[in-house]
């Protein structure tokens, strides 16, 4: 049965509503939550909102911290959590491909996806000789502030990332984070043109990425494929190596795998040849 988006709300379940809406309070800035801090955000009844804690804990959703009196997510959360990646195609189909660039970039390697104004880490992979890095599969960022997130947002309008980024300011990360939209989309334009994207100390000062679309059969970016190196910047041996090519390529493949037959990626490549050799990009 078709439902109209005017009436759908009609046939929505408030105490569904409540539960979910106590899930997203808990993020990456606030993992432990009291439950006067729930009631309070979400303007609750105290007898509601204790109903809604105790069911998400009683079904693992939620667990108490040692204390007894704070909350944070639980494992069924992250069960839900990996088995949607599990289910993206783009994932499935990315995986293997991600394995092969970490091992021939002897880095470690990530497939990413969008989600809102978030990045999620969806497939990672790391070869024996690799750092010990700060991400693992689910792990969310602000989309504004990483080069992943800058290659994400590629297809976005400057009206679009209006729409994404309300309230204009950005939050910093570092002293490279834009401080408003309009800087954020002249980010994204240039890593647009070239095809790729290099991070030197973006999103942390002593990890630097380089970063590449994936695109479906109608030429939308629904991912970015990358590298992340232990160092504030890019040797040129990793340039000389390929790495960039290397990059380029693996979202050319996966990009392939789901129907993508543009002529982006042969632009790219050759931005990349260009980078690894010092000469000036072909950005026409």
């Amino acid at each position: 049965m078709a439902v109209s988006k005017n009436n759908a709300k009609r046939y929505n379940v408030p105490g569904l509503e409540r539960g979910l809406a106590v899930l997203r309070q808990f993020t990456r800035e606030t993992p432990e939550l009291a439950a006067p801090t729930i009631i309070e955000r979400l303007e609750l009844p105290r007898s509601t909102a204790f109903r809604l804690l105790q069911t998400l804990e009683n079904l693992g959703y939620l667990v108490r911290t040692r204390d007894g009196h704070r909350y944070r997510l639980g494992v069924a959360v992250l069960r839900m959590g990996f088995e949607y990646l599990a289910s993206q195609s783009v994932v499935e189909l990315g995986r293997p491909l991600i394995e092969s660039l970490s091992q021939s970039a002897d880095l470690p390697a990530h497939l990413v996806i969008l989600d809102g104004d978030s990045i999620i880490y969806a497939s990672c992979a790391r070869p024996r000789s690799a750092f010990a890095g700060t991400v693992s599969v689910g792990t969310r960022l602000p989309a504004h502030a990483t080069v992943f997130g800058r290659i994400l947002l590629g297809d976005y309008s400057l009206d679009a990332l209006y729409e994404l980024f309300p309230a204009g300011r950005l939050t910093h990360a570092t002293q490279q984070t834009p401080d408003d939209i309009q800087a954020l989309h002249a980010l994204i334009a240039h890593d647009y043109a070239r095809g790729f994207g290099v991070s030197e100390g973006f999103y942390e000062p002593r990890i630097s990425t380089i970063a590449a679309p994936v695109r479906d059969d109608s030429e939308d970016i629904v991912a970015a494929v990358g590298v992340t190196i232990a160092g504030p910047s890019v040797d040129r041996a990793l340039l000389a190596k390929g790495v960039v090519e290397m990059t380029v390529a693996t979202a050319r493949d996966i990009a392939a795998t789901l129907g993508c037959r543009g002529s982006a990626y042969e632009h790219a490549l050759g931005n990349a040849r260009a980078l690894c050799q010092g000469l000036p990009e072909d950005q026409q």
